[in-house]
């Protein structure tokens, strides 16, 4: 028998028992060498193939993927630089702790090191950002071989459900393709049920007891979500009990009603930042977003931190310590001890000053007809239907949502903010819309156009998502840092680009929408959600006003909660 039926085989009894373990989707690109993995994923009926041009747009959808479902999804490619163009997404699901199993095609090893075509040294491509590497043995047959297949695959699977990725390098040798002869690998027994993605330890009884001591007496303190990946609503009633102010980035999953309405514009306010110093901190989750938010934990007498995900959630060094275990699980047994407190003058403070940054907020954009950044992540995060999830881009699209959504109920939003880069972005989102999430991405133009091969791929291919665009025509995060009063602030770094999106749009078979007027984005958007298919609607934002207008907001703020 062929080398080409071994390897198929082989690969037929990995990816066979992955699927018994609950892999149901893969994503794949064209490539030789890979030939008997992606040919074992094609015919593996339970098993779902999302074919992608390119790998890094492949493995993003495989993120956005594993994100939404928070299960492993697999993104297989053949040898060479193509396994390399994995890497910002294997970063991404590392930071972020997301399910990955990557599955690199390689020369057998007579032909490593010898100059041997498209062949690169792949073992531990992607040093410490997997969370286990194997190099898989070169298919043979046997009364045995079944077994060691299953075994990998089962390891495999188990390792990525800690959660993060895993890379299996599987190397082939010619020729690739199957002649259908039989092989006999000998039979496995079957396993299935899975294993579940870790969400956090549990906490034993030592964490919660010395947990609750340290916030029982406490009067001053804040609760500060950060980015969570598992929902965890014991976390607000914690902070009931205490009778401390919530602050919950969207990515928490957290940014409900009861938590702090305008908490970042509290925070990044001088005066009430400095009279209001809390005492200590508890910090569920990553770390924060702000600048206002890193000062608020950077300042706190005391800060603990609650890292389900062990992401080490803590730039400043300062935490006092730091429980690595389910953040609900851990919140609930708390609540439990405590007795729930009347309400004091610090937490009232803090509600009263919300309500009045809220409103001063509120009014003020609600006064300007032209689109503002502001405006369009509060509209959009408000009118999107219960059950949606939103996807948004780093840089000024998250910071803008976490300074402007409202309070609400029944929406999930996601991010890559494991390592808070813009490329991929595009395949992300459309991979969250591949889980069936009814999906709106919010990003800016330079992140939809860095992934812009993505959209030209998977725009036709039967995927519903709206992305929603303020195109300032360059990066405009550079227009609130420093590098403002550089002299070469336009040529190397907002890098205007002055493109056509509605013509990007038609060449890659998009919905596309211009919004000129603030009243009309959510008709925008709405009509492109019903619409169905993949759409752009976007928002043109003029730089200079914008950065003005960001200022007028925080001086209303500033006014609103000196009072009449």
């Amino acid at each position: 028998m062929s080398e080409g039926d071994v390897a198929f085989a082989c690969a037929q009894a990995f990816v066979g028992t992955l699927a018994r373990f609950g892999l149901t989707d893969a994503c794949v690109s064209p490539g030789s060498r890979s030939t008997p993995i992606v040919l074992a994923l094609a015919r593996q009926p339970d098993v779902r193939v999302h074919m992608h041009l390119d790998e890094r747009a492949s493995a993003f959808f495989a993120l956005g993927l594993a994100k939404a479902s928070n299960r492993p999804v697999v993104v297989a490619c053949t040898s060479g630089t193509a396994a390399a163009n994995l890497l910002p997404a294997v970063v991404e699901a590392s930071m972020a702790r997301v399910p990955l199993i990557v599955l690199t095609a390689d020369r057998p090893p007579e032909l490593r090191g010898v100059g041997a075509n498209q062949t690169i040294d792949q073992l531990e491509l992607f040093g410490r950002y997997v969370r286990w590497f194997a190099d898989a043995p070169l298919p043979i047959d046997g009364p045995h071989a079944a077994t060691a297949w299953a075994g990998l695959a089962a390891e495999t699977h188990a390792r990525a459900c800690s959660p993060g990725p895993v890379h299996v390098n599987l190397p082939y040798r010619e020729p690739l393709i199957p002649n259908g002869e039989q092989v006999r690998l000998g039979s496995v027994m079957t396993t299935s049920g899975g294993t579940l993605v870790n969400e956090g330890a549990l906490p034993v009884e030592e964490d919660v007891d010395g947990f609750v001591r340290t916030i029982r007496g406490e009067r001053h303190g804040v609760l500060y979500l950060g980015g969570l990946r598992s929902h965890s609503p014991s976390v607000v009633e914690l902070a009931t009990r205490l009778g401390w102010p919530v602050i919950a980035e969207p990515t928490s999953g957290l940014r409900v009603p009861g938590t702090l309405a305008a908490g970042q514009f509290l925070l990044s306010n001088e005066g009430f930042s400095e009279a209001h110093v809390p005492d200590i901190v508890v910090q569920f989750g990553a770390a924060p977003t702000s600048r206002a938010a890193l000062g608020l934990v950077g300042a706190a007498g005391r800060l603990v931190i609650v890292d389900p995900d062990d992401v080490v959630a803590d730039p400043h060094r300062r935490a006092e310590y730091r429980l690595v275990v389910h953040a609900d699980e851990l919140a609930h047994a708390a609540a439990a001890d405590l007795d729930e407190r009347a309400v004091e003058t610090w937490f009232a403070e803090w509600v009263e000053a919300d309500a009045r940054a809220r409103l001063a907020v509120d009014d003020t954009i609600d006064g300007w007809q032209e689109p503002y950044e502001g405006r369009v992540a509060r509209d959009l995060a408000a009118s999107l239907p219960d059950g949606s999830t939103l996807v948004v881009g780093s840089s000024m699209p998250v910071r803008d949502l976490d300074a402007y959504m409202a309070p609400r109920e029944g929406l999930g939003v996601l991010a890559n903010r494991g390592a808070s880069g813009i490329d991929g972005f595009v395949s992300t989102a459309l991979g969250v819309a591949a889980s069936g999430a009814p999906t709106t991405a919010y990003c800016g133009d330079l992140t939809l156009l860095h992934d812009v091969g993505s959209l030209l791929w998977s725009a036709r291919r039967g995927h519903d998502a709206v992305f929603v665009v303020p195109n300032n025509d360059g990066g405009a995060i550079f227009s609130f840092l420093p590098h403002r009063a550089l002299p070469e602030l336009e040529e190397l770094f907002t890098t205007p680009h002055g493109l056509d999106f509605a013509a990007i749009c038609a060449a890659a078979g998009a919905g596309h929408a211009r919004v000129e007027r603030a009243a009309e984005l959510v008709p925008a958007i709405e009509a492109a959600r019903a619409a169905g298919g993949v759409h752009v609607v976007e928002v043109p934002i003029d730089r200079e006003e914008n950065v003005r207008r960001h200022a007028e907001v925080h001086a209303a703020v500033a006014d609103g909660l000196r009072g009449p």
